[in-house]
């Protein structure tokens, strides 16, 4: 099976530098922004097939980068990010349109699998084999 590319956002430079090694390692193709705005363009032009997105972040919060996803994308699924170890603001990504969402510090591996669990889901309910 071919690896997913993904795409990790997160305003935490070192935290994404970090995991998007991780996954590298693990073989999964990574691309990485640092901000919304950032995302939003990589979406744009080189879209992944995941995204692992931080909710607190300047500029754009992680919910509106959500939104944004969903009105152009909506095929891409998301995983949500918080760092606040309060899942309030990832139950309402959850009701925006997120796949899941996981509190920091995360398990690479529960990581992982929910990054499966959610391109199976999609292929699943894709007209495209």
């Amino acid at each position: 099976m071919t690896k997913l590319k993904l795409l990790i956002v997160d305003d935490e430079k070192d935290f994404v530098d970090a995991l998007a090694e991780r996954l590298q390692l693990r073989g999964f193709q990574v691309l990485t922004a640092i901000d919304g705005e950032s995302a939003l363009r990589i979406i744009e032009n080189d879209p992944p097939q995941l995204v692992i997105l931080d909710i607190m972040m300047p500029g754009l919060s992680g919910l509106d980068v959500l939104q944004q996803i969903k009105e152009r994308t909506p095929q891409i699924p998301v995983i949500l990010l918080t760092g606040l170890g309060s899942t309030a603001e990832g139950t309402k990504g959850m009701h925006l349109g997120a796949y899941d969402f996981l509190i920091k510090p995360i398990n690479i591996d529960s990581l992982i699998q929910k990054m499966e669990e959610a391109a199976q889901n999609t292929r699943a309910h894709s007209s495209i084999p």
